[in-house]
């Protein structure tokens, strides 16, 4: 037996291995789970992450406007804020875990999470916080909202969250010198609850569109399968009338100001929902001023869409570092949590100083520090 022979016999025991673990995940989903009903729970915790680079900076002004806002809530014990340590780059890598046992197991005993950014080391094995929080927790929905209202921009954005290239782009296979190869998976389940979730929430919102992103005419087996389920799906809500775009035209699409304006809501897979939304992003004002939901049937996670931005950190620059992004996804969070008046509160606050010159983040010396941004929003809340 020559050495290709042996790299080809272990990547199929590795893709048996795959497919057999894929199988098992698809039995589990279609047993189905509970869902935590946050209004009749006696306490609900929510864990503070900072991360890295920027991320403690930016969550530590988000605790702040919490502690501040939710004030009768924590002192009457309905809310504790609990700061989680310990998911730094720095402690990852000298484990070696993507996300260390004792931090998931303090993860596990919160309700929902509010998370800095974290880094992903490029290349080895080791794969993102993000994909393995999203793994452990089952947070299955990503959920971005972006607007824009003079535009007439009010878009939110369903992304599949758990599988995809993400739950397998770190388990591919490889004979060296020669060839590489990764894995993408689609399960008839998890597309059934994400489709039911952006459907659900376009028929609960008055919305009336819903444009579906795939790439089916390249991945026909993975994104043909997602194609068929969603449109399967959409047959139960004939109010929403339902559109299929491929995502590179769907890039193109989203910076035609003369149209861009008729999408409301969008589903797609995991790798399509990353890069759309941070073209979405950018459109609203940069990935700085939005933030995203990472929703599961017990826990849920919310989060700023950037980076770590470690050169701020290396520059002297965190005390500038913007913490719009995890302000709104700290709006997200309360108002998943049900405190929708509160909620309310914190996003008129949060566009009123985003929208006034006199208090711009610029991340530099120019512009106000975090901090003073924070304070504006206590303000006015």
């Amino acid at each position: 037996m020559n050495d290709y022979e042996k790299y080809i016999d272990a990547a199929c025991a590795s893709f048996r291995t795959l497919i057999s673990e894929q199988l098992e995940r698809q039995n589990r989903m279609e047993e189905g789970a509970a869902k935590k009903d946050f209004a009749a729970m006696d306490k609900i915790v929510i864990g503070a992450i900072g991360g890295d680079g920027i991320g403690p900076a930016i969550t530590e002004q988000a605790v702040r406007i919490l502690e501040k806002l939710l004030v009768e809530e924590i002192e009457s014990g309905k809310i504790e804020i609990r700061n989680i340590e310990g998911l730094t780059i720095e402690n990852r890598l000298a484990i070696g875990k993507s996300v260390p046992d004792d931090v998931l197991a303090e993860i596990k005993e919160c309700d929902v999470l509010l998370k800095g950014p974290t880094t992903t080391p490029n290349g080895g094995t080791m794969e993102s916080a993000n994909v393995t929080l999203r793994r452990e927790l089952d947070l299955f929905a990503n959920v971005r909202p972006i607007s824009v209202p003079e535009e007439g921009i009010d878009w939110t954005f369903f992304r599949e969250n758990t599988e995809g290239e993400y739950v397998l782009g770190s388990r591919g296979v490889e004979i060296p010198g020669k060839l590489t190869m990764d894995f993408k998976v689609t399960t008839k389940s998890g597309t059934e609850r994400i489709a039911r979730a952006a459907f659900d929430f376009a028929r609960n919102n008055g919305k009336n569109s819903l444009a579906i992103i795939t790439k089916a005419n390249i991945m026909k087996k993975t994104d043909g399968s997602f194609s068929d389920i969603c449109h399967e799906i959409a047959k139960e809500y004939p109010e929403i009338a339902v559109e299929e775009y491929y995502i590179d035209i769907m890039t193109a699409n989203l910076i035609k100001k003369a149209t861009r304006n008729k999408y409301q809501v969008f589903l797609s897979p995991n790798l399509y929902g990353d890069i759309i939304t941070d073209e979405a992003a950018e459109i609203q004002g940069g990935v700085g001023t939005a933030g995203s939901a990472n929703i599961g049937d017990q826990y849920a996670m919310f989060e700023a869409i950037h980076g770590s931005a470690v050169r701020m950190i290396e520059e002297g620059r965190s005390e500038y570092a913007d913490p719009a992004s995890i302000i709104k996804a700290s709006e997200m969070m309360i108002r998943h949590l049900g405190f929708k008046e509160k909620a309310d509160r914190l996003l008129a606050a949060l566009v009123n100083i985003s929208s006034n010159p006199d208090y711009k983040v610029t991340g530099r010396s120019d512009g106000i520090k975090g901090a003073e941004f924070a304070d504006k929003i206590m303000e006015i809340i």
